[in-house]
């Protein structure tokens, strides 16, 4: 079976293809670095749920969904 043209597919449809084809590790992989954004902040873990920088993460977040640039 031959694959489909990924190129050619919306973000939407190539997300749908994904789901339906969960095996599809080249698909997968295609996806991910064609709607990669490059200026996503990377966080790194907590330490603990207690860690005082999850507080402020989750506020950079919800004031950044609520005032979208």
């Amino acid at each position: 079976m031959s694959k489909p043209d990924f190129a050619a597919m919306t973000r939407s449809q190539f997300r749908q293809y994904i789901l339906e084809h969960r095996e599809d590790d080249e698909a997968f992989s295609i996806y991910v670095e064609r709607f990669k954004n490059p200026d996503a902040k990377v966080y790194p873990p907590p330490k603990s749920l207690d860690d005082p920088e999850i507080d402020i993460i989750l506020r950079e977040h919800l004031e950044q969904r609520h005032n979208p640039a």
